[in-house]
């Protein structure tokens, strides 16, 4: 069985839950229209970026008939997001995993979807930053997630083999990534991923506070 030597991170939703707040913003634009936004239909976005699965902007407009100037309504979206997530804070057991994992010597990366400003700009703001070999990012590849590359780069970057790491995610996206770039994953799905299935995840867990990264060495064969 082979060793653990590294653990790669996502960012969004797993160390902070900066999921629910995105959602709730557009919630409250669909509700200003007399329309519903089920998470279950937002969750399509978790972890990857507007496009292919769903948009926000399209799905309103298609709803409503109506052309939106989309400038102005990120303009006061933002603002809303921002107030929001000033009662943000980093999630249970993503400390006790980052100096669990300085302790046995196993070196910690982020790879994310969002862009390089975003997650370096928490980490700092959370003090956390210090924790992270290196980050890798959208900036980095170009792709997001469940597009592999993230992780493969983040591996490589770590000088690992891809059975030598572990994930740690919170959305579908995110562990189909990381079961294209051939690298095991726990899943700590959040209050906009809990409805979903995982199927193929090493462990789903509650939060990153009921695992212990003593108990994943060595690595279950996949």
């Amino acid at each position: 069985m082979p060793s653990l030597q590294a653990i790669i991170f996502d960012f969004d939703g797993l160390i902070v839950d900066t999921e629910s707040t995105g959602y709730q913003t557009w919630r409250e634009i669909f509700e200003a229209h007399g329309l519903d936004l089920a998470i279950e239909t937002y969750a399509a976005v978790i972890g990857t970026d507007f496009g292919a699965h769903y948009d926000p902007r399209v799905d309103l407009e298609t709803r409503t008939g109506r052309q939106f100037d989309w400038a102005e309504l990120e303009a006061q979206r933002t603002l809303r997001e921002k107030e929001l997530r000033k009662s943000l804070s980093i999630l249970p057991g993503v400390v006790d995993r980052l100096t669990e994992a300085a302790s046995l010597g196993l070196p910690c990366a982020i790879a994310s979807s969002s862009p390089r400003w975003w997650v370096e700009g928490w980490l700092n703001d959370l003090n956390l930053i210090h924790h992270f070999h290196h980050l890798t990012t959208v900036d980095d590849t170009g792709k997001v997630k469940p597009d592999p590359s993230l992780f493969l780069l983040a591996a490589q970057r770590l000088n690992v083999r891809t059975s030598e790491a572990i994930i740690f995610e919170d959305s579908l996206n995110g562990l189909i990534a990381a079961q294209a770039a051939g690298i095991q994953c726990i899943v700590a799905p959040g209050p906009m991923t809990q409805h979903l299935h995982f199927p193929g995840a090493l462990k789903r867990v509650t939060s990153l506070a009921e695992i212990s990264l003593k108990d994943l060495n060595p690595l279950p064969v996949a």
